[in-house]
Order: structure tokens, then sequence, then C-alpha cells
């Protein structure tokens, strides 16, 4: 990727809009992305200012591992966080991350073949890890054969053995980890069981967990568990947490489709910024969609479509949204229902609100929906953050005392 291209995507341009308020084609623009030709002398400088500022100041350091595209970030650089490292192995996601945030550090890829002394020290680590079985051989066994047992030997092999040699390594102040509801029953409890005893007794952190559902938050029922380590004892309280009574509804992230908000020419058309007809399911799909859903209906599950409008809340987003949509319609008059355009998916997940700046969205619809269905629900991580926040100052204000005292010692 050439720096040309790195640019273009932290100021959030698409190769039109850069073209057109460069002054160049496509094609053209299409050669510096590929580094076949050299634009004009200022624009990497107005491709510069484009990008969206940040403070030069922080309270405390994060890294972001897992990152998709940034939603642990979102939450907690507003509350003082800085990150000095951003591990995403997917390229898609990538291109969203650095078209939304300033990185003034490597975007690394694999966490998996990066050393943990390469990665910089840092307060608070946060991860959203994938959730995988894990094989145990009993520790007797182990320790019959003379082999190691703990984490280092329960969980290689998994990408959340990358989380637990990382905080051995570094001993972060603080993590926060989530994960889906279900990791808690995965494979009959062990996978959760050895996670928390990693945690705790491998790892030596003070640990809690909470299951929040960002309906407080957000008009979507999604529930994930959230978990909170601290390096040193303290009061933290995870389920202290007082969640919002707001309860938004769909009215809150939906094209209001009448012209008062501003034309996002992606999704919407016309003066009143209808949404585009793209995102209407078509008679074939619709019909299918239907007939599975009385199919099943006949046989006593629930399964099948779900049909919303402003006044509703809805199901779960999920990673394969892109595919059919089922999951949350959106009720039309005279019209087949229709899906979330990415912008009110953006919504759904906290990215943005419709009075706030736009989240930049550089990718095909598909590659939006499974990064929006993939990624936590911002304003949830930012309760949680602001939860642990006096927790993570206070341990910076433990460490210089301790540090004091070893100096007059």
């Amino acid at each position: 990727m050439t720096s040309f291209s790195d640019l273009r995507l932290q100021a959030g341009l698409t190769i039109r809009e850069t073209a057109r308020q460069l002054g160049y084609t496509e094609r053209q623009i299409y050669r510096f992305e590929a580094g076949e030709a050299e634009p004009r002398k200022g624009t990497l400088d107005f491709l510069r200012m484009m990008r969206p500022s940040r403070a030069s100041s922080s309270d405390f350091t994060f890294i972001d591992l897992f990152a998709g595209i940034g939603g642990f970030r979102r939450a907690f650089e507003p509350v003082g966080g800085r990150c000095v490292f951003t591990s995403e192995w997917d390229r898609f996601s990538q291109e969203t991350y650095r078209a939304n945030y300033m990185i003034d550090h490597e975007l690394a890829g694999d966490i998996t073949v990066i050393h943990a002394a390469d990665i910089p020290s840092h307060d608070v680590l946060l991860a959203g890890f994938p959730c995988q079985p894990f094989s145990l051989a009993g520790v007797s066994k182990k320790n019959s054969l003379n082999r190691p047992h703990g984490f280092q030997c329960d969980v290689q092999g998994t990408l959340f053995f990358d989380v637990a040699r990382i905080i051995q390594h570094h001993r972060p102040k603080a993590f926060l980890l989530e994960n889906v509801k279900n990791l808690k029953s995965h494979d009959g409890g062990r996978t959760f069981d050895i996670i928390m005893k990693t945690l705790r007794e491998d790892l030596g952190y003070n640990v809690q967990t909470r299951i929040i559902d960002a309906r407080s938050f957000v008009p979507q029922h999604r529930e994930r568990i959230f978990m909170v380590g601290f390096r040193e004892d303290n009061d933290f309280d995870l389920s202290a947490l007082n969640l919002p009574d707001i309860r938004p509804t769909l009215a809150t992230v939906l094209h209001s489709e009448d012209g008062s908000e501003v034309a996002d020419e992606r999704y919407t058309t016309g003066p009143k910024g209808k949404v585009m007809d793209r995102y209407t399911l078509s008679d074939h799909l619709w019909g299918y969609l239907q007939a599975y859903a009385e199919k099943h209906r006949l046989q006593g599950n629930g399964f099948g479509f779900g049909l919303f409008g402003p006044k509703d809340v809805a199901r779960t987003l999920s990673a394969r949204y892109h595919k059919d949509g089922s999951e949350i319609l959106i009720a039309q008059k005279r019209k087949n229902p229709r899906r979330l355009t990415p912008r009110e998916c953006a919504r759904l997940m906290g990215f943005e609100s419709a009075e706030s700046d736009p989240f930049n969205i550089v990718v095909s619809d598909t590659q939006a929906y499974r990064q929006f269905g993939n990624a936590v629900v911002v304003p949830v991580v930012e309760a949680i953050a602001k939860h642990m926040l006096p927790f993570i100052l206070a341990e910076e204000k433990v460490q210089t005392q301790r540090e004091k005292v070893r100096e007059v010692a």
C-alpha cells in the first residue's frame, strides 16, 4: 500500500471523492494508489489536512488486539486513552480502520506471528478474541510425562493464547476482553473455565465478568460477555456499572427519508434522501423468506425473518447479514421490506449517530455488513471504559508512590 493510499483512507475518501476534490481523473488516482505515478506537489499535504485530528496528550495507553474496525479504540480514546499498537489480520477491516483513526504506529496483521517483546508496553490491553475450543490432556498426565501445564500448555494453539502470552510479558495494569454470551457454555463450559483459570491463577489478575445487553444503549438486543481484569487489588465492581434507561428505538438509527438528513449518496437518493431501491428485497427473496418462516412456524419453531418498524428494537446484527438480511428487515409501505444500509448498521452499533460526524465506510456493502456484525457496540464499551478509568489512573498513582519509596530506600 502506498503512502498516497494510506492518507486517502485516513482522510475517509473514496477513489471517486478523491478524484473530485483533487481535480484528477479516477484512472489517475488508481495509478497513484498502485505507485505507478506521483501526484503533484501539495496533494499529500492536502490529504494530511483532511485526516481527523487527535489529541496529543493522554492519561493512559492501550493496545487494540483483534481490532476489527476499532470499536474498542473508539470507546477508549474519548476517556483519555492513546492507542500504541493495533493488530487486525483482515485487509478490508484494516482499510476501514485506517480511514477512521490517526495511526502513528504499525497496523500489524496476524497476532500469532508477533513476538510479545515487539509490542510496546501499555497500561490496558483490549481484545475481542475469537472463541475456540481447547484440547486438554489431564494435568496429572502432563506431570507424569514431565510436561509443563498452565496456560502455556492448556491454551496453546488458540487465539486466546496470544492474549495470555502478551499479558504475561507486559503485565498491563488492566485488560478488557469481550466475547459472545455463549462463551460461558462453549464446549460444555470447559472453554470459559480454562480462560478464567488462565487469567486468575496462571496470570494472577483479579477478574470480573458480566453479560451486558446493548439494548440499554442502542435499539438492538445484543448480549455479550465482558471480562475486566486488574493487576492489583482494588474495589472495582463491574456489577456496579449502571446501565442507562434510555432504551432507544430504531427510529434513532434509520434514515429519515424526509429531507431532514444530510444526503448520503452511497445509500440514499433524491431530495428527501429515500433509501436506494437496491436495499429492498426482491420478490423472489421475500417469497423465500416468508415460506421458510411459515415452514418453521408449522413445526413449532421460531426460526424466520425479523420484521421491524421505527418503534421497534432489532435482533442481533450478525456478520452474515450480507447474505439475506433476514434477521433485521425494515417494513416499507406498499413495498417489500428492505435491509438496513451500512450507514444504519454503523448507527445500530454505536459507531455514529444521526447527529454526529459519519463513520467512514470505505469498503463494499458486503464487507461493511461483516465488519459491523463482528464489532462491539461502542457505547457499551465506553461505559465500561469510564467505569474502569478511576482504577486505571489510581494504579498509576500507586506505582508512582512505590517508585518514590524505592528511591528513598
